[in-house]
């Protein structure tokens, strides 16, 4: 904590931002524009801005029509976001968001969510009042463009050099309920602590207004963003997050293992499938950014993580196995798919940049024993088992070695002290490897086509010899389109000379 506040020390003294535009925004606004929000933060935290960051500016003294006409002459203004009072400026391939300062007022006292807000705008309304309406303190500061010059009414940067997520206004911080969601990610993504305040007001604040698309962004953005995401999904169940928007998995949170096969346990040395789960989680994104995953099978991987046990808290009961009383969680994998499946209809998940993100995930439930069960019968695995689960997988059958290790992994006294994967997983990668199953090679060889050439009219028995054919190719029958066609021939010729039955 030292060493960090010292850092601070030095990031604040030598704090200078450079950006496209910067200069153009200066000569336009002179000393009233100010970058604003999360950059600024992430500038004291990381002394940079990131090509990805958004770039947030707010221009005071001045109306909303007079910088969007100033802005004009310059460069492409989008003022689809009037209502907000900001107007979206494009730049030598750029886009900034450039607003003017602006208060929320409740249309209904007791009414939360980001709708029930009037909003009011113009050089009335003051930069300290701006930024007072934002979630955090580490977000409510502000930097003037020409100077350098930090603004921070609510110690902002004495938070960030705490490392600690504090309310800005904890009289409106249930304005928008996302808030709660947002301390999560924040102390996941940037390693800081919650102030207790937010703990005891998220208790009381619903958060059933917010849409399916804020919630399920808000915990892929978690997932994604941050370097521990176990970290926030523990927060989401110390701030009712879990009880209110997952509560099959706050069920976890009170569902315990049995300690000979689960010796992981939470803070309060329960074995509970929850702390099973947060652990599992943290080796699926180390093992995502070690085998450089794209975004999208990183998401899936760390949503089946999360979700590969969900079945648990239904399932687990205690039973006399082994010449003592174990728990046992019976079918939870199919179980899990089914509550998985709610889960995801909620969250509204189907697919992301046309990746079958809800597909992939419910995949990885149902299968995510069936590593380990075909490893320990090896002795009489084939050809055949290791087709079926590459074609059950839909070829993402490496998120399954992924997710198989991550599991057993998370039951290890050092559960991320590995170097690489294990035995049972490099098993599989070479059962792989022996029979040459990949993509192109478990690709149907039998297609309509050619049944077609081969005198099969189309319909349903069309359907079943296809069906048929290619089980029998990933059986092992027939490794080339030439000897499954003779099959074909043959299978048709003997049924050519089967007589018609008549009645």
């Amino acid at each position: 904590m030292v060493i960090f506040k010292e850092r601070m020390r030095m990031a604040i003294k030598k704090l200078k931002v450079d950006f496209p535009g910067k200069d153009l925004f200066i000569d336009l606004f002179g000393d009233q524009v100010y970058l604003v929000g999360g950059t600024v933060r992430d500038c004291l935290l990381y002394k940079k801005i990131t090509s990805s960051q958004d770039i947030d500016l707010v221009v005071v003294n001045s109306s909303y029509q007079a910088i969007e006409k100033k802005l004009r002459r310059h460069g492409k203004t989008n003022t689809v976001g009037r209502s907000f009072a900001v107007v979206k400026f494009s730049y030598q391939g750029n886009t900034v968001d450039i607003a003017v300062p602006r208060r929320d007022r409740k249309k209904e006292a007791a009414g939360h969510g980001h709708t029930n807000f009037t909003i009011e705008s113009g050089p009335q309304v003051t930069l300290e009042e701006d930024l007072s309406r934002r979630d955090f303190t580490c977000n409510s500061i502000a930097l003037r463009l020409q100077d350098d010059v930090l603004v921070d009414p609510f110690r902002g940067v004495a938070a960030i050099r705490n490392q600690r997520i504090i309310m800005t206004s904890p009289e409106s911080f249930a304005d928008d309920p996302l808030r709660v969601l947002r301390s999560a990610r924040f102390a996941s993504v940037h390693g800081f602590s919650i102030s207790n305040d937010i703990y005891r007001q998220a208790k009381s604040i619903p958060l059933n207004e917010l849409s399916a698309e804020r919630i399920s962004d808000e915990l892929f953005r978690l997932l994604l963003e941050s370097t521990d995401p176990a970290r926030g999904l523990g927060e989401y169940l110390r701030l009712t997050v879990l009880e209110k928007l997952y509560p099959e998995l706050a069920a976890l949170a009170t569902t315990i293992q049995d300690a000979h096969f689960h010796p992981e346990r939470d803070e309060q040395g329960h074995h509970t499938v929850w702390a099973h789960t947060l652990i599992t989680v943290s080796i699926a994104k180390k093992l995502a950014a070690r085998f450089t995953l794209s975004e999208e099978q990183t998401l899936a991987l760390l949503l089946a993580a999360l979700l590969h046990d969900a079945g648990k808290a239904t399932t687990t009961r205690w039973e006399f196995k082994r010449e003592r009383m174990s728990i046992t969680s019976m079918f939870h994998d199919s179980v899990g798919v089914r509550v998985s499946q709610e889960i995801l209809d909620r969250l509204r998940v189907e697919t992301r940049k046309n990746y079958p993100l809800r597909k992939t995930v419910l995949n990885l439930i149902q299968q995510h024993h069936r590593l380990y069960e075909l490893y320990r019968n090896r002795q009489a695995i084939s050809f055949k088992a290791i087709t079926r689960i590459v074609k059950d997988m839909a070829e993402e059958d490496f998120l399954l070695v992924l997710l198989d290790f991550a599991d057993r992994r998370s039951r290890h006294a050092t559960p991320l002290a590995f170097r690489g994967l294990d035995a049972i997983s490099r098993w599989f990668l070479a059962q792989k490897d022996k029979y040459q199953v990949n993509r192109d090679t478990i690709a149907p060889l039998i297609l309509g086509r050619h049944l077609l050439a081969l005198g099969v009219a189309p319909g349903v028995a069309m359907g079943r010899m296809l069906k048929e054919m290619y089980d029998r190719q990933l059986n092992g029958e027939f490794k080339t389109r030439e000897d499954g066609l003779a099959i074909v021939s043959r299978s048709l010729r003997s049924l050519a000379g089967k007589p018609k039955h008549t009645r």
